[in-house]
């Protein structure tokens, strides 16, 4: 076992306050944490609440803790979008000046018809859509003509569903690996997404064989430089996906948060890793895109408690941190993500106590803090906490 070893978790969508430039993005007024609390009538998460949670913004239900035991603050986006794969980037030291395409009226004629003629037949919608929602409205006209149906979001996403039944998964993943090749240049779109699905007309269901195809980084991410000089990267959730699979040394995937979290608690039980990176993204998927405070909320106790059990199997030279890649308030009539800061807390047994981190200038932090953890030399963005940590 390492002896020093990392431990990200990433809340998908758990931003915490509108950025200056909210309304560039037609997201003025989110804070998906205050807002939900309101919402719900308060937050009960006594161990993020401890961790200094409530003390970087006013949470309803989660008090300013009078010593937290984590350091604390939370994290600008100086990279243009507020998509997933941007936010991951720049997690990992990549700063994009200029946003991935995103198409609110669909994908233009080129786009589509060198997709239907490389696959050898039609698709169905080419829309902006709810995933949910346009397989309810084209699934029975997908079952009965085998057109994929096409669709993308406020992301930067090409999306392809089908019938696991009508179209085998690999078959689907291998329409993927062609609209990957097709959308290059001005299209190059941060990820293509199989979605596939099972069911009958009122009553069909997204599968867990979800896979994504991402755009390589442009340049080395902290997970390269840690591969590089030998360490082990493990990944849990989507995050080898979102990096092409670059730097990532095993990868895990899982179906849900729950799923997440016994996987994260597993391997850091085995030891058998010096970085770990899990994503948990049903606050984003299931509640934030549906708008569903509720649901949300109860997804964000449900991690507390888990984070209340696992903080006590950390040992010394083992540091935790925990963030966000976006918002997505599901408060505001928009289900789409939200341009936000998100919250850092920065904890390890060793720590003597809580410290204000302040507002970050970049997301960034994160890469340095590791590597500056990791003892491992850091090109990349980002400015390491551990001097204000008193680590």
């Amino acid at each position: 076992m390492s002896e020093r070893r990392a431990i990200l978790f990433v809340l998908d969508g758990v931003g915490i306050g509108e950025l200056p430039d909210a309304a560039d993005y037609g997201d003025e007024g989110s804070n998906t944490l205050a807002n939900m609390a309101k919402a719900v009538g308060g937050l009960n998460l006594p161990n993020l609440q401890r961790m200094g949670l409530g003390n970087i913004e006013r949470i309803e239900g989660v008090p300013p803790a009078e010593k937290p035991i984590a350091c604390y603050g939370k994290m600008r986006e100086v990279s243009a979008g507020k998509d997933t794969t941007t936010g991951h980037w720049e997690i990992a030291g990549i700063i994009r000046e200029k946003p991935f395409p995103t198409y609110p009226n669909g994908f233009p004629p080129e786009i589509i018809e060198a997709f239907e003629k490389a696959i050898g037949r039609k698709v169905l919608g080419n829309k902006p859509a709810s995933g949910t929602a346009i397989i309810e409205e084209l699934g029975e006209e997908h079952l009965r003509t085998g057109y994929p149906i096409v669709y993308t979001s406020a992301d930067s996403v090409f999306q392809i569903a089908a019938h696991e039944e009508i179209v085998p998964v690999e078959q689907l993943y291998e329409w993927c690996r062609i609209a990957r090749e097709i959308l290059k240049g001005e299209h190059e779109v941060a990820r293509v997404i199989a979605r596939p699905f099972i069911g009958t007309p009122g009553n069909f269901k997204r599968t867990p064989r979800r896979r994504d195809f991402s755009v390589p980084p442009p340049y080395p991410t902290l997970l390269d430089a840690l591969t590089e000089v030998g360490l082990k990267v493990v990944t849990v959730g989507k995050i080898d996906d979102i990096f092409a699979g670059r730097g990532v040394t095993f990868a895990v995937h899982t179906s849900d948060n729950r799923d997440g979290m016994q996987q994260v608690e597993a391997l850091t039980v085995q030891g058998d890793f010096d970085f770990l990176w899990c994503t948990l993204v049903d606050f984003d998927t299931v509640y934030g895109h549906r708008n569903n405070p509720q649901g949300f909320a109860q997804a964000l106790r449900e991690f507390d408690e888990w984070l209340g059990n696992f903080l006590p199997k950390l040992m010394g030279g083992d540091l935790l941190i925990i963030t966000a890649d976006h918002g997505n308030d599901p408060t505001t009539p928009s289900t789409d993500h939200s341009r936000e800061y998100v919250p850092i807390l920065i904890w390890t047994p060793s720590l003597k106590e809580g410290k204000p981190l302040g507002v970050r200038q970049t997301f960034a932090d994160v890469s340095a803090t590791i590597a500056d953890w990791l003892k491992v030399e850091w090109r990349g963005a980002g400015k390491s906490c551990l001097k204000e940590c008193n680590l």
